[in-house]
Order: C-alpha cells, then structure tokens, then sequence
C-alpha cells in the first residue's frame, strides 16, 4: 500500500493552488500536520476549511477524517515492534522446515529488495552520491543500535575511495570534537529506521543548524529526521521473521558506494590504489 506522502506528491499536478498549498503544509510537517483540525491545518496552509475539505476528496477521501484514519494506520505500522509483529504475524505457525524457509525467506528478501529499487527516485539517488562524491565535504556517518553496524560499513567504503570520511565515536568526547567542527562542508550519512532513536535525530537537527548537509537511510514510514533531511532514501523491511530486514538498506549503501566510486572517477581508482599500497606496506593485510 502506498504511503500517504507518496500518494499527496503523486496527485499534486491535479490540485488547484488552494490545494497544493495545503498537500505543501501537509508534506513540509509530515505526519503531525495531518492529525490537526482541519481548522488548524488549513490556517496553517493559509486557505479555507473547505479547500482542506475539497483535498482530501482529492487524495480520493470521502472525508477528512477518513484521511486521518488512513494516516493513524500508517503510524501504527511506523511504531511496530518485533513483538507486536509476531503477534500480528503468526510466527508460531510459520514454516519449520529448512527448505520452506529458504522458499519464505527469498521470496520475502528478494521482494523487499526489488520493491525498494522500483520505489527510489533516480534523482534522489543521484543527489546522494553527489554529496558523497564531492571532495570537498566532510563526511560524518551514523546509525542507531542496528544500523550503526551498516553506517560503518558505508564509512569504510568510502574511506577507500575519497579523503575526509568520519563514522561517528559513539564515545562522548570524540563525537563532541568532531562536531565542534562541524559546518557548511559536513554531510551526515544518518541511518534511523523505525523505532527511530532520539539521539540520531537531535545529532541530525544539530548538524543541520550548523549548515549540513543530510543524507537520510530511513524505512517507508520515514524517519523523523525527513523533514530536515537533502536527500531521503528509504527501503523497504521486509523479511520472514518478525524483526525488519536490513538487507534492503545494505542494497542501497552497496548502490550508494558503487555510484560514488563512479562518480570520483580517476580520483577514486588512485585513492583506492594508494590504500592497498599503503596497507601492504604496513603489513596490514597479513
């Protein structure tokens, strides 16, 4: 099913101006706009009740509040946890043998992974590796408790192929020298997906009043930190456990790296050559 956000950017050529200012306020405060009143949400667009009304009849909505009961559901997809998954999912029932679960298993992986390829926007995925690909910026990465792990493989990539790549310390003082640096030049590589985690998203609010750059890895629901993110990529989670698979976002980083690699041309081929010359002469490869 599709998310709301999508559809409100997909229908937006069909809107009248009144309209598009109110799907504007909706998207530029996704999801809370669209819990107000619609009183407040069309003060807030700067039209008329009605046209808030006349918009969500838009969206395909025989009300207002038919909208917001579409976008409760949603969010409580969003605040899933594992064990509510397995509840809702069946698990106890699901298939035992090994060959049923290698079945369940691709078709579950192969199709979230195929799924978020067909979802992500050529040119989002193009203003990431431009970020990442430009000598110029600094770049910070960082993830939460699982995806901390994916964020430092990303780092250690890109620390192949260009200058200047820093996975944040999850060690107080060293995050706090980074930051003091932090400006205009930064871009966060930050990695939240549901159950999104409040640290990550106050370090992406700070980076981003510094003059940052951000670059959001987030799930469907989107993370809190959308609204302030350059560039948002999400993936799909799917998988045949209760738990979100993370191999969808490993497919992204692994386009990401591969695009930046090609985006750094001859200069990235030479950094990546110097590194393994470096390392042998280190005897850091064994």
């Amino acid at each position: 099913m599709p998310r709301l956000s999508d559809i409100i950017k997909e229908r937006l050529g069909e809107c009248s101006p009144a309209e598009r200012k109110v799907a504007r306020a909706l998207l530029a405060a996704y999801p809370a706009a669209g819990l107000e009143t619609t009183a407040k949400l069309a003060d807030r667009a700067g039209v008329s009740a009605p046209t808030v009304l006349r918009f969500a009849s838009r969206l395909g909505f025989g009300s207002f509040a038919d909208f917001q009961e579409r976008l409760r559901a949603e969010l409580g997809g969003r605040e899933a946890s594992p064990a509510s998954l397995y509840d809702a999912g069946g698990y106890g029932s699901r298939p035992s043998s090994a060959a049923e679960l290698l079945h369940l298993a691709g078709q579950s992986l192969g199709s979230a992974v195929a799924d978020t390829f067909t979802d992500l926007p050529p040119d989002d995925l193009q203003a990431g590796v431009d970020l990442l690909a430009d000598p110029g910026r600094r770049i910070l990465v960082a993830g939460g408790r699982f995806t901390g792990l994916l964020g430092r493989y990303l780092a250690l990539h890109l620390a192949q192929l260009r200058g200047n790549v820093h996975p944040l310390s999850e060690m107080a003082v060293e995050r706090a020298a980074t930051l003091a640096t932090a400006g205009r030049k930064d871009v966060l590589v930050a990695l939240d997906y549901r159950r999104y985690e409040p640290p990550t998203l106050e370090l992406a609010r700070y980076l981003r009043d510094q003059g940052a750059r951000i670059v959001l890895l987030t799930d469907p629901w989107l993370s809190p930190i959308a609204p302030i993110a350059d560039v948002v990529l999400p993936s799909r989670v799917g998988s045949p456990s209760p738990y979100d698979s993370l191999v969808p976002a490993l497919a992204v980083i692994e386009t990401l790296i591969a695009g930046t690699l090609t985006a750094l041309g001859p200069a990235g081929h030479d950094h990546l050559r110097r590194n393994e010359e470096v390392a042998r002469a280190a005897g850091l490869y064994g």
